[in-house]
């Protein structure tokens, strides 16, 4: 059988851009290996500065060297703010003939920390190279600069997984682009956000005083953990998120346990009561109407996610969970469906302070996840609604002495500022553009996922700027990130920069 002309010269260009950009990569590849220490010796600084989201003094450290990161490497670069945000470290590269624009986002503000819960030797503001995760038995390494760095290794420290590897394998897969001669296939631009860790509450009056400054084709956010099997994947939407705080009240005052036991309502048995009834055994939410406006996936995102490979036998194993809810369902399935889980719940003292007392309150904090279809203020009132049908007294603010005489259970339901679900077409031309070059990095399938687990702003990037968006995750998914002992392995740093330079090489 002989190949027309059309197909054979399809065959050719193919194998020419494989070559091609086989042969960038190793460009890419040599320029990390000779400046490794440089890169990693920058990355231990970025790590060490303090970067609580509610610290404004050291933010502002923060974005100030990560700013100066840019202006080293060539990029025109500044500091965004409103009268109350946390500055947006923004850059610009404009790239003669490119008719496309990509912006590259991370953040690099932390999450809190509690210095007493990291393991002994591991701060979070002092990092340090560890062999393994410390839950594994990993030992920290004396390292001095200038010592060989092991791939294997891991940097501990707050954010060096969530999200400062972002920003620092953005910035320096740009460096390695150009200083290896290799030109980028579209506009820059670099977008560093410092308030993603309490929900991006002013990251739409941002994009609307900027707007004028973010037009692009597509956004690639590098926020978040490969796929668990270690290998590289793409997501094409994330969840929403909403924060319930709920407080159940008792007696207006502590009371002796076998004085008034038996007679005094105890909160924090109501509010285990109310919680459990939430959601049966196998998982699945009780609360009315909860699943009813989720919006199907598409014919090709169900192909997607029957290529995921599975993993749940592995974190079953590493994890001791003998049984997931929902049974046999993959991981990844259950991304598609909203959730209610329980953060943390409060009522008395346990332990040496346990006292045996009637306490005056219980509380809990409620994480609604949201799929594409669920509106949060409605998933919210469906909460409420189910609250209210097991007899209590919703409120927003605290109790008065009326309303206690009054109705017999009271709840105060309070909620965060919220975001909803953001998913994008995996079929729109750029997107595909997108996954060649990712795919052009490794020789296994990359792993494309309709929906990450986690949360991040995207809807705010759909509403105000109409942007196309899909998350490129970088660092390894048992990262410890947002608690202690968070750690980013080596090798999926240098791996991250040849990821996003070939995202920056593309057409």
């Amino acid at each position: 059988m002989k190949l027309t002309s059309c197909l054979l010269t399809s065959i050719l260009l193919l194998g020419t851009y494989s070559l091609s950009a086989q042969n960038n990569l190793q460009k890419i590849t040599n320029f990390r290996k000779a400046n490794e220490q440089e890169i990693i010796g920058e990355y231990l600084k970025l790590v060490a500065i303090p970067d609580e989201t509610s610290d404004s003094v050291n933010i502002r450290v923060n974005a100030s060297y990560i700013k100066d990161m840019l202006i080293k490497r060539g990029v025109k670069a500044e500091l965004w703010s409103t009268a109350e945000s946390n500055p947006v470290v923004f850059g610009e590269v404009n790239v003669p003939g490119a008719t496309k624009t990509i912006i590259f986002y991370a953040h690099y503000d932390g999450q809190p920390v509690n210095p007493q819960q990291w393991a002994p030797g591991l701060k979070p503001f002092e990092p340090v190279f560890i062999t393994a995760p410390v839950e594994q038995g990993g030992h920290i390494i004396n390292y001095k600069p200038g010592d060989h760095i092991d791939p294997d290794w891991r940097l501990s420290g707050r954010a060096s997984a969530d999200d400062k590897a972002g920003v620092m394998c953005i910035i320096n897969a740009y460096d390695a682009l150009i200083k290896s001669k290799l030109k980028p296939g579209c506009n820059i631009k670099f977008f560093f956000e410092g308030e993603e860790e309490k929900g991006s509450p002013r990251l739409a009056e941002i994009f609307r005083k900027y707007k004028s400054r973010l037009n692009s084709d597509l956004w690639i956010i590098c926020d978040g953990p490969r796929h668990a099997s270690g290998k590289k994947s793409i997501m094409f939407g994330v969840r929403g998120d909403v924060n319930l705080w709920l407080t159940v009240y008792g007696p207006k005052r502590p009371l002796h346990s076998g004085n008034y036991g038996n007679w005094a309502p105890n909160p924090g048995l109501m509010l285990a009561q109310l919680l459990a009834g939430m959601k049966d055994d196998k998982g699945h939410v009780n609360v009315k109407g909860f699943y009813d406006d989720v919006l199907p996936l598409s014919n090709s995102e169900k192909e997607a996610l029957s290529k995921v490979p599975p993993i749940e036998p592995e974190l079953k194993k590493e994890l001791g969970i003998a049984e997931p809810e929902g049974g046999s369902r993959p991981l990844v399935e259950a991304f598609m469906l909203p959730t209610l889980n329980i953060n943390g719940m409060a009522s008395g003292n346990v332990g040496a302070h346990a006292a045996n007392v009637i306490p005056t309150k219980a509380e809990a904090v409620l994480d609604l996840r949201l799929v594409l279809g669920n509106d949060m203020d409605r998933q919210i009132e469906k909460v409420t609604a189910h609250i209210k049908a097991q007899g209590y007294f919703v409120t927003n603010k605290e109790p008065t002495d009326e309303e206690r005489a009054r109705y017999d259970k009271i709840i105060k339901i309070t909620h965060d500022a919220g975001y909803n679900a953001q998913r994008t077409p995996m079929d729109l031309p750029i997107a595909q553009s997108a996954i060649k070059a990712i795919q052009s990095t490794v020789n296994y399938p990359v792993v494309l996922v309709p929906s990450g687990g986690g949360s991040l702003p995207l809807f705010i990037f759909e509403k105000e700027l109409g942007a196309k968006v899909i998350t490129v995750p970088l660092v390894n998914y048992d990262n410890n990130q947002h608690a202690e002992n968070e750690n980013v392995k080596i090798s999926f740093l240098w791996e991250g920069i040849e990821t996003i330079a070939a995202v920056m090489q593309m057409k």
